[in-house]
């Protein structure tokens, strides 16, 4: 069964499936570029690899004691000391523990003169969540908007802020940045919601270069149908991270057409 969504699959963002999407999305943009900008242009993968060290710990070294105050006074002398009192259960923690982060994005590198002409980023958790990775991508981001390399940048994310731009007050889901050197600090924002087909968008080159369109909603799909998301995925289950009120009414609707969520009754 194909992807049920029109658009984005909210249940691809999931912790369990996301870095794997990512990999597999990076590689068919790239798989589909590549016929389109030979011999000119190579399109290559490339990596950043960094550590990130107990930043996004939920609970960190909880003991199983409790604190509690006594309520009888051990002797005539009022006391309001605390005393430690063992819990019959241990209590389920999560540590503090280094991540190593490894994120892929693209280069569109000119085979002539050797130069990136053009960058493509499609975001993950650490890029957009506060913290060292969101810091690290931000500075990367800088020295590309003050450099002659074009920009795209993808988010299918619905956690945490998105990445600044000036002159936007819509709120959406997911957007696309297309930012093209010699435009700047004008760029192309594409803004979509959750039951919106993604859309497409040229890929900014070197002038006079024809752009190819980037169908990024057919990309998505085919990771889907290739990786069998369509018997891996649990449309029972609770959204990390939830959807809207109105997105899950939306949602339910839809699944419950597909067969793939019986409907309360």
């Amino acid at each position: 069964m194909p992807n049920p969504f029109p658009g984005m699959n909210p249940y691809l963002e999931s912790p369990d499936f996301w870095p794997e999407v990512h990999h597999l999305l990076i590689g068919m943009i790239q798989e589909s570029l590549v016929p389109q900008l030979v011999p000119k242009y190579r399109v290559a993968i490339e990596k950043r690899i960094y550590e990130i060290k107990g930043e996004q710990s939920l609970l960190v070294g909880i003991p199983d004691v409790s604190i509690q105050r006594n309520p009888i006074p051990r002797n005539s002398t009022t006391s309001n000391v605390a005393v430690a009192t063992r819990t019959t259960e241990p209590l389920k923690i999560r540590l503090a523990m280094s991540e190593e982060v490894r994120e892929g994005y693209l280069e569109v590198i000119d085979l002539a003169t050797k130069e990136v002409v053009t960058v493509i980023e499609v975001l993950s958790p650490a890029n957009k969540r506060p913290g060292k990775g969101r810091e690290m991508y931000e500075e990367k981001r800088d020295k590309i908007f003050g450099s002659r390399t074009n920009f795209v940048e993808i988010d299918l994310l619905r956690g945490w802020e998105p990445l600044p731009v000036l002159d936007n007050d819509i709120a959406a889901n997911y957007r696309i940045l297309v930012s093209r050197s010699n435009q700047r600090p004008g760029a192309d924002l594409y803004l979509f919601n959750l039951p919106d087909v993604i859309p497409s968008f040229p890929l900014p080159l070197r002038s006079p270069d024809v752009e190819p369109i980037v169908d990024l909603q057919a990309l998505l799909n085919t990771v889907y149908d290739r990786a069998a998301y369509d018997i891996t995925l649990d449309y029972m289950a609770e959204l990390v991270p939830a959807l809207s009120e109105s997105d899950a009414v939306w949602a339910d609707a839809l699944l419950s057409e597909t067969s793939l969520r019986q409907s309360e009754t």
